[in-house]
């Protein structure tokens, strides 16, 4: 069937502007780091996606590594590029990330400019395009120098493979002097791509929020419901059949621990005050902060990806359920986080 975007897409989340950049994204993104590959049907993987940007989110997160197996979503969506989307790609952001392992090769993981180039020019094969919105270094490599890093970052805009460049789980202080050597470059960082959430506030910690505000970086941040954990999935002190907490590398049973379970009840009853989900309290939350300029969502469905957006349409918070959300809200609470 063909497709066709709806009319109201232009209707969709606010857009916010990444940093000191031109570049405008919606405040709530799509990431194809889960359930994208070649293990979840195709004809699903199109309803959500088609879905997504009928609603109005217009960026699309990948990385080589994502699938199962790796590259597999890049080539998934590369489809949805070539048989749907294709005639609204200048309406589209589309991201790719390298650096993360996926072989066993030195030359296929790092930050090195053999490792982050060649993969480039890999994934825009399988998305059958000329060039990336956004090319990340997936995560720091202490191994290479940071200047061969950002060189690679730099040339692949001079090169016409991509627009922008953005960098990936970066601690603080290597996350500015990348900044500072992207500018020197004239190849600004446009955003930095951490982990955040209301039980993980590693970027609160560790001074990322501020230092990305200060350089002028936009912040896109995933997991803001922490793996599942920020919904009433887990909140009976059970893992459902066919739940993430059951093969994940990232949670695990053992993380439905009582602690969790307290933390996430009361979290829970704060959401039902305000005549939301913990899914769209969790969402909202880290929306509110300034210096994000989006954050991240997957889906399974359709019908989650629409709960999760109404989450952009409750009332603001008031100073005094933020600092109820704050009691409750402890950091590495369910989550293997430093």
């Amino acid at each position: 069937m063909t497709y066709t975007p709806a009319d109201s897409r232009f209707e969709g989340p606010e857009l916010r502007r990444a940093g000191h950049s031109g570049l405008k994204l919606p405040v709530v993104s799509f990431g194809l780091w889960q359930k994208f590959g070649d293990a979840s049907p195709y004809d699903v993987q199109r309803e959500i996606l088609l879905a997504a940007f009928d609603l109005g989110i217009t960026h699309f997160d990948l990385a080589n590594r994502y699938g199962p197996p790796h590259r597999a979503a890049e080539k998934n969506f590369g489809r949805l590029l070539r048989e749907d989307l294709g005639a609204w790609r200048d309406e589209i952001i589309v991201s790719s990330k390298a650096g993360n392992p996926i072989g066993r090769s030195p030359y296929l993981s790092g930050g090195s400019r053999k490792s982050l180039l060649a993969s480039l020019d890999h994934s825009l094969k399988d998305l059958g395009l000329e060039y990336v919105d956004i090319f990340y270094s997936h995560s720091p490599d202490l191994a290479t120098p940071l200047e061969e890093t950002v060189s690679a970052l730099s040339d692949a805009v001079r090169s016409g493979k991509a627009l922008y460049v953005a960098i990936s789980n970066y601690p603080v202080d290597r996350a500015r002097e990348a900044a500072r050597l992207l500018a020197e470059a004239g190849t600004p960082l446009l955003v930095h791509q951490p982990r955040y959430s209301i039980f993980d506030r590693r970027i609160e910690r560790e001074g990322i929020l501020a230092q990305s505000a200060e350089d002028g970086v936009g912040l896109i941040t995933y997991s803001p419901l922490a793996q599942g954990l920020l919904t009433d999935k887990y909140l009976q002190g059970t893992v459902p059949a066919g739940a993430r907490a059951e093969k994940s590398d990232f949670l695990s049973p053992g993380d439905i621990s009582p602690e969790y379970l307290e933390r996430a009840g009361a979290l829970n009853e704060i959401a039902k005050r305000r005549g939301q989900s913990l899914a769209q309290l969790a969402l909202q939350w880290v929306l509110h902060h300034p210096e994000v300029t989006s954050a991240l969502l997957g889906a399974s469905s359709v019908a989650q990806l629409e709960h999760n957006l109404a989450a952009l349409e409750a009332a603001p918070f008031s100073a005094e359920e933020l600092a109820e959300i704050d009691l409750h809200g402890i950091h590495g609470t369910g989550l293997r986080v430093k």
